[in-house]
């Protein structure tokens, strides 16, 4: 029971952070490439600010749902489930060291004018958000995986 509940909450937690990723992947970065500078800077700093709980939240959820289940499964569960947790960790480090850093100056670009390197930063932004999508995908299809060729008892 508690293997399941724990697939459960490994299937969800690491299907919610992909879908937030992968939207902004998908709808968010093309339309700040589109609108005006100041205004994505501004959008940004918004949204990083409603993102900080959520997302961190759902990180440590799905990355400590993965571990338990590593912790909890035997033979090729455990592995799909250790190496799920590689990739939800890998989606955290490159936030933490990668995007995050560069929200800081984003940040103080919407309140001071952007610096002479500004668009080579917002591309690196870009590609650390991709990878990072590209981590979570992977976890996610990891617990799929995991989920779908699980055993049936009845």
């Amino acid at each position: 029971m508690k293997s399941a509940l724990l697939r459960a909450l490994a299937l969800l937690a690491t299907g919610l952070l992909v879908g937030a990723f992968g939207y902004g992947a998908a709808n968010l970065i093309p339309t700040f490439h589109r609108v005006p500078l100041q205004m994505r800077l501004e959008f940004h700093t918004e949204l990083m600010r409603n993102n900080s709980i959520s997302m961190q939240l759902t990180m440590a959820v799905a990355a400590l749902s993965c571990l338990a289940l590593a912790v909890v499964s035997a033979h090729r569960d455990r592995l799909l489930a250790a190496a799920a947790t590689v990739f939800v960790i890998s989606s955290f480090l490159i936030t933490r060291l990668g995007n995050v850093p560069i929200n800081h100056r984003i940040n103080d670009w919407a309140r001071n004018g952007v610096s002479a390197d500004y668009a080579t930063l917002l591309t690196r932004w870009d590609i650390f958000h991709f990878l990072r999508t590209g981590t979570a995908l992977v976890a996610f299809m990891l617990i799929i995986t995991l989920v779908v060729a699980a055993p049936r008892k009845r």
